[in-house]
């Protein structure tokens, strides 16, 4: 019983942790709605209304990913 419960344990914990390497923080424009990588040539322009945040926190304000590296 002990073994099944340390298994699933790492199961989980190894899990969580693949889920957060994959969290990708993204350039979002506050005003346009937009949202770039980070290397985007438009993200190195944007400077007043860009916030650095989550893709999936942008995608959730209605964000728009950036027609020259697709976000």
């Amino acid at each position: 019983m002990k073994k099944i419960i340390i298994c699933l344990l790492f199961i989980w914990y190894s899990t969580g942790f693949i889920c957060l390497c994959y969290a990708q923080t993204v350039v979002y424009n506050t005003k346009t709605q937009k949202y770039h990588q980070l290397k985007c040539r438009w993200a190195a322009k944007c400077s007043a209304n860009c916030i650095k945040i989550e893709k999936k926190e942008a995608i959730k304000r209605g964000g728009i990913p950036c027609k020259v590296c697709g976000g």
